[in-house]
C-alpha cells in the first residue's frame, strides 16, 4: 500500500465512524432534550444580552445631519483657571473646574452595522469627556491637568466599549472629538456633533475675541 493511499484510508474510516456515531446518538431521546434544552438556554442568554445592550443604548441621543448638543461658557476665577458651565441639549447645566488655555469636548458615536442601518436606524452619541489643556508645552507636562467624564457607565454591559473592541454584531464605534478651543472670561461656544465628529463655534463676542487671537 502506497503512503499517498493512507489519507483516503483515513478518511474513509473516520467517515463511517461519523455515520456510526451518529445513527448511535439519533436513536437515543436524551439526545434531543438535550439539543432543546441547549437552544432554550441560548435564547434566553440572547435575550439576557439585547436587553443589556438596550439599557445601554438608552444613554444615547439620536444623530441627525448636524445637531448642536450642548453650550459651553466660561468664569475666569484665576490665571488659567475657569469655571465652565455645560449646558446639554436637555437643558441640565453642570459646572466644572478647568485649568489650562484651551478646552476640549469629546463624544462617543455610534452607527449601526449593515442589516440594521436597512431599517432606517440613525446613528447616536454620548457626550464622553471635558478636558482642559495648556497651550505651553512646559505647563502641560507639568501642571495640574483637569480632566471630566461626563456620562454614567452602564452597570454591566457598554455597548461601545464592546464594539471599540470588536464584540458587537450590532453598531460600529468611534471616537469624536471637537478642536481645542481658548477659554475666556465670558466666552460661549456651542458645540454641534455629526457622524464625522465635534466642532465648537464662538457665539459671542468674547468667544469670537478669544479665538481670533489664537489664531
Amino acid at each position: 500500500m502506497s503512503f499517498s493511499f493512507a489519507p483516503l484510508l483515513i478518511m474513509v474510516i473516520g467517515l463511517v465512524l461519523v455515520l456510526i456515531g451518529a445513527w448511535i446518538l439519533l436513536r437515543q431521546k436524551w439526545l434531543w432534550q438535550w439539543l432543546k434544552g441547549t437552544f432554550g438556554l441560548l435564547m434566553v442568554a440572547g435575550a439576557i444580552y439585547l436587553v443589556l445592550v438596550a439599557v445601554s443604548l438608552y444613554s444615547y441621543h439620536e444623530l441627525s445631519a448636524e445637531s448642536p448638543v450642548a453650550t459651553i461658557s466660561f468664569r475666569a476665577t484665576d490665571d488659567q483657571a475657569y469655571i465652565a458651565t455645560v449646558t446639554g441639549r436637555d437643558g441640565r447645566t453642570r459646572d466644572f473646574r478647568l485649568a489650562g488655555d484651551q478646552w476640549q469636548l469629546d463624544a462617543r458615536i455610534i452607527k449601526w452595522k449593515t442589516p440594521f442601518t436597512l431599517l432606517g436606524l440613525k446613528p447616536a452619541y454620548q457626550l464622553d469627556r471635558l478636558q482642559g489643556r495648556y497651550f505651553a508645552l512646559e505647563d502641560e507636562r507639568s501642571r495640574e491637568r483637569t480632566v471630566y467624564s461626563l456620562h454614567d457607565e452602564p452597570p454591566v454591559l457598554d455597548v461601545w466599549r464592546q464594539a471599540r473592541e470588536g464584540w458587537s454584531f450590532l453598531v460600529d464605534a468611534r471616537y469624536g472629538s471637537a478642536a481645542y478651543l481658548p477659554m475666556a472670561d465670558g466666552a460661549i461656544f456651542e458645540v454641534t456633533v455629526s457622524p464625522t465628529g465635534l466642532a465648537g463655534r464662538p457665539l459671542n463676542g468674547s468667544a469670537q475675541q478669544a479665538v481670533s487671537g489664537w489664531q
